[in-house]
């Protein structure tokens, strides 16, 4: 691999930055992975997603709707149905989300086999 100037890395960094900008911070990550198992109601989505409070969920939740993650349908019922889902520009982070569980098992087991840290 041939080395990069700093401004080639600073360069190469920004993607990753902007990616993890929008997915960033404790919860973003547990609502797109419950997400990904199907559409959710707010109350699902709480259940879901232990230690969330009903302030934090709605502010995620608005943060990933304008970044065109998350979509939301109000259905015209009694009362009223408020149910969440991934757009399909949210699904393409299904990839990611089975690369870093795999990654997160592999370090987790490297963590707890003091044999495995070298």
């Amino acid at each position: 691999m041939e080395e990069l100037t700093k401004e080639q890395c600073t360069k190469s960094l920004l993607p990753i930055r902007d990616a993890l900008d929008v997915i960033n911070g404790k919860w973003k990550l547990h609502i797109i992975g419950s997400l990904l198992h199907g559409n959710r109601r707010f109350k699902d989505l709480q259940r879901d997603i232990s230690g969330i409070t009903a302030k934090m969920l709605s502010q995620e939740l608005k943060s990933l709707e304008l970044n065109g993650l998350v979509s939301r349908t109000v259905y015209d019922s009694a009362p009223v149905i408020v149910e969440y889902m991934l757009t399909p520009y949210g699904k393409t982070l299904q990839k990611l989300m089975d690369e870093l569980r795999l990654w997160g098992t592999e370090h987790r087991k490297r963590m707890i086999s003091p044999a495995a840290v070298k």
